[in-house]
């Protein structure tokens, strides 16, 4: 007897649908919880069995929270503008918005097959201009407002405006860009329009200036810091360099302090907050600046090591530093500029992690502020531009990339740390201080405080912090994306009136970007009152930096949340999603909330409460060989012919069985390459392939369509078996031969299931059931607690196991066990509640309430000791008291033999576990 799962669903979705039962309400009366699935792409390829992992598991946690007696969010949407459709619209020629809606179409029937329980009428798409309307109204308050690094808050900039109206910018103590003026009130009042604007950007949180950016050529547009691996477009795997553009810019780097800080009290995995942390990476030191030798200007540095200056001999600079031009000289200027050229192509990444060692001296020498020796300046990619001041202060005793710099150009070498007493090594902080003139015998953390007063009091620098964070480019020159609302009267950015949002995308044939400018500058009338507007359009993360809220209040056209939405849902209580977001969207998330929180519009500083990344399911990869000169030749992985100089061919992994034998005529159709192709099998004539776990991609032709797994064994048999793999924080290959083992399961419980309708039985004939059923309650209850997934799944198989074993099942104690699996099973659940007569939707009868009492036994057996040796044991009634224990024990067959001819000096008992009797 099967569970018919095909007609379970069909019966089950149907009336799902019909009730609206995954629609939510806000309700006072109950305590609410927002669960979320990180915001999905709709690509054409669609879902594999890996994507659903952690779609799986927020379901079952959301459901379990919904039977516990929480007003659950569940929503789902799309994050639609970005690179992936705009590139297939440029190779096709069909418009984004029309893939974008066909794969948005597919998605959502892939998501339906799985019986997620997602609020369908909160669905927000952000390339909807209902959407993004609101996502350029964000933008608007972000360039009308700055920060105030007193108050440690945002504030408007009208108010800033009347600040230096009144007191010009001397006193103002504010985030704006490093070259910022200072100015009077009277100064202010006589600079025209175009000057004032261009001061006013100097402060702006969304603000527009030329900076060092990734540019792709291929891709015809900037990209972000973490877009960029290894110096290739991480779509694509195109050329990228860095280049001088003029763009829109957040100020991320105003809430460095606040995003640090909060860090520590996040519910997030470990290792997350660690690449947070890093990623933001604040540092404490000070500044200071080294003279040019036969110049006014100087070189200013960061440094963390103030106690290490007297060790400095020479300088780097990043290539892109803006005195490098100036530093150069006429004999050096050759090789200069062909390095720099070379390391543009690199990324910052990139060069981080090359180690080798190269840079080109500049011909220039710097004048050390404290000794006043000349001091060779070089450039070299290991500095970077947009780390610190994109100089440092070379120590090379004390560094391990300055000392193979100084090395390998000849440079000198000064040691300024005596470590002979402290067993120290180069960097560290241990031992005192020599060759340092007063800082000469201090140990290096006193040094550090010391040098700091001495660059203070030579009036050379200051104490400052710096961080690796730096502000987030936030133009693209591509097609697909929000339309900044801004336009510009006589070169002035002025913002597009909120009234006249949003400020839609218009129609265009041609996606092509073209000379560094995006497709909009090709759009005639592309006008606000007559006035150009921004050609650029936002990134990929612009709309997903906020999408959490919308859900909130998704078809609110008067405001983008309400603040009795927003004090109600207040934010994310538990968050999943992969580890690859790890930076980009949670850092511009929190960013984007804690401006929000400043102008009052949400209830928390924090987005995401809780957050929990999946693992990935990955694929077994089909190996084939290929000759390495006959291109149309190709070896059984045993062959004899395989070698080094053959070539590994990926082939479509279902063309081999689970013993990796290949079918070669279904080989020969897949692909025009093979139709002709000579395949040389081994002696035993069979044409073997070789398995290799790797990420589930359809480059990599190991994908498993979840699809074909519904088909086969319902949506519960695939909920189940995601699950069962492994702890869902894992990395673990997707196998189909296991999910028989799962098909099983339900299929023996199903049984029982039919076999109890109509069975009431005594309490003393249900025990053993209902002893099992709380064994159950207890061990899901605390491990879905903990999102310890597998295991509650395994825990329901040794129930089935266990209640196989008895003669009888009442109905009560399977619609129990029903409530307990709807959250991994819902239509089986639901299908099997029905079955047992149960009323209404099993997912609103709460959550199974455990008993302890089901779990003590009648009888307890007890090991009986004679002088610690044990030697058998007794069963007792488990409320005997200790009398009737004893007077049981010695009573015993057991006690007659070991006690014979001695005497009883005492029983002693531990209970509930033995009876130790004491003779001599």
């Amino acid at each position: 007897m099967h569970y018919p799962f095909n007609e379970a669903q069909k019966a089950v979705r149907s009336s799902w649908e019909e009730a609206g039962i995954y629609r939510c309400v806000e309700d006072a009366s109950k305590p609410k919880y927002y669960v979320l699935d990180m915001f999905p792409y709709p690509s054409g390829s669609g879902l594999h069995v890996g994507h659903p992992l952690g779609y799986i598991a927020s379901d079952i946690y959301a459901r379990y929270k919904r039977q516990k007696g929480f007003n659950v969010l569940h929503p789902m949407g799309f994050d639609s503008f970005g690179l992936p459709a705009e590139q297939y619209a440029i190779q096709t020629g069909k418009h984004p918005r029309d893939t974008t809606k066909e794969n948005k179409a597919h998605f959502k029937d892939q998501l339906a097959n799985l019986d997620l329980s997602y609020d369908w009428s909160r669905e927000v798409t952000t390339s909807s201009p209902s959407y993004y309307r609101w996502t350029q109204s964000i933008f608007l308050k972000l360039f009308n407002h700055y920060y105030c690094t007193s108050l440690d808050k945002a504030l408007p900039i009208d108010g800033l405006i009347k600040i230096f109206e009144q007191h010009g910018n001397l006193d103002v103590i504010a985030a704006c860009d490093e070259n910022t003026p200072h100015f009077t009130a009277d100064q202010w009042q006589s600079m025209n329009e175009k000057q004032q604007a261009d001061i006013l950007m100097k402060y702006r949180l969304a603000y527009r200036k030329e900076s060092m950016v990734n540019w792709c050529e291929a891709l015809g547009t900037v990209l972000a810091n973490d877009e960029v691996v290894q110096g290739v477009s991480e779509r694509g795997g195109h050329p990228v360099v860095k280049k001088p553009m003029v763009q829109w810019t957040l100020r991320i780097t105003a809430y460095a302090e606040r995003l640090y800080k909060a860090i520590d009290g996040l519910d997030w995995p470990d290792a997350l907050k660690a690449m947070q942390r890093n990623w933001i990476g604040k540092s404490i030191g000070a500044n200071l600046t080294f003279p040019i030798e036969g110049s006014d200007e100087g070189i200013e540095v960061f440094t963390t090591r103030p106690d290490t200056i007297y060790g400095v001999t020479f300088m780097v600079l990043a290539p892109e530093h803006p005195l490098v031009a100036q530093l150069t000289t006429s004999e050096n200027s050759k090789e200069v500029e062909a390095y720099k050229d070379a390391v543009s192509r690199k990324s910052s990444i990139e060069r981080q992690q090359d180690k080798s060692v190269d840079g080109r001296f500049t011909g220039s020498f710097a004048v050390h502020p404290l000794t006043g020796d000349k001091i060779p300046i070089y450039i070299s990619a290991y500095v970077l531009i947009d780390y610190g001041k994109g100089a440092v202060m070379a120590v090379p005793a004390e560094d391990d990339r300055d000392n193979a710099f100084a090395k390998h150009f000849s440079l000198a070498i000064q040691e300024v740390i005596d470590r002979s007493n402290s067993g120290g090594e180069r960097g560290d902080k241990q031992g005192q201080m020599t060759n340092s003139a007063s800082l000469d015998g201090l140990a290096p953390m006193e040094a550090i405080q010391r040098g700091i007063e001495i660059i203070q009091g030579k009036g050379i620098g200051d104490a400052a912090s710096t961080w690796k964070l730096r502000d987030a480019n936030f133009s693209r020159q591509r097609y697909w994306g929000e339309p900044f609302p801004i336009y510009y009267r006589e070169g002035i950015a002025c913002p597009v009136d909120e009234a006249d949002l949003p400020l839609q995308l218009p129609d265009t044939e041609d996606f092509t970007p073209k000379g560094g400018e995006g497709p909009l500058s090709r759009v005639d009338d592309w006008t606000y009152k007559g006035f150009p507007l921004e050609t650029d359009t936002m990134p990929g993360y612009a709309g997903s930096s906020w999408y959490f809220l919308r859900f909130m209040d998704p078809t609110n056209t008067d405001f983008f949340l309400t603040k009795d939405k927003a004090d109600y849902w207040q934010d994310v209580d538990f968050y999943v999603g992969g580890t690859e977001h790890a930076v980009g969207h949670l850092l511009y998330a929190r960013f984007w909330h804690k401006f929000l929180f400043d102008l009052g519009l949400v209830a928390t500083e924090e987005p995401f409460k809780r957050l929990f990344n999946q693992g990935m399911i990955q694929g077994q990869t089909c190996f084939i060989y290929r000759d390495a000169q006959e291109a149309n030749t190709y070896f059984s992985a045993d062959h004899p012919s395989v070698n080094d100089s053959c070539q590994r061919i990926r082939i479509l992994a279902s063309l081999a069985n689970d013993k990796g034998e290949v079918d070669i005529d279904e080989l020969s159709c897949w692909r025009p390459e093979f139709h002709d192709a000579t395949f040389h099998g081994n002696d035993k004539g069979l044409f073997l392939g070789e398995f290799e776990t790797e990420k589930m991609s359809k480059s990599k032709h190991n994908v498993v369509n979840p699809d074909d797994i519904v088909t086969r064994y319902g949506s519960d048999c695939f909920r189940l078996y995601s699950m069962f793999l492994g702890p869902i924080e894992e990395h673990k290959p997707w196998n189909n031969q296991g999910i028989d083992g799962v098909y099983r399961f339900m299929n023996k419980f199903w049984r029982l299931i039919k076999a109890s309708k109509d069975v009431i039985l005594e309490a003393s004939e249900a025990k053993s059931s209902l002893q099992i059923l709380h064994t159950l309650i207890d061990k899901v209850d605390r491990d879905l607690s903990k999102l310890s997934l597998n295991t509650c799944v395994s825990a329901f198989m040794i129930a089935v196991n266990d209640w196989q074993k008895l003669d009888k099942l009442p109905q009560e104690t399977m619609k129990e066990a029903l409530r307990l699996i709807a959250p991994f099973a819902p239509v089986y659940a639901q299908y099997g509640w029905e079955l047992l007569d149960g009323e209404g939707y099993v997912l609103d009868q709460g959550w199974p309430e455990f008993d302890a009492t089901h779990l003590q036994k009648d009888s307890i057996t007890l090991a009986l000791s004679f002088n610690g040796k044990r030697r058998g044991e007794i069963e007792i009634d488990a409320k005997a008291d200790q009398q009737t224990i004893e007077s049981i024990a010695l009573s015993s067959e057991v006690a007659k033999k070991w006690t014979e001819g001695k005497v009883v000096v005492k029983v002693i008992v531990v209970p509930g576990r033995m009876v130790n009797v004491v003779m001599r």
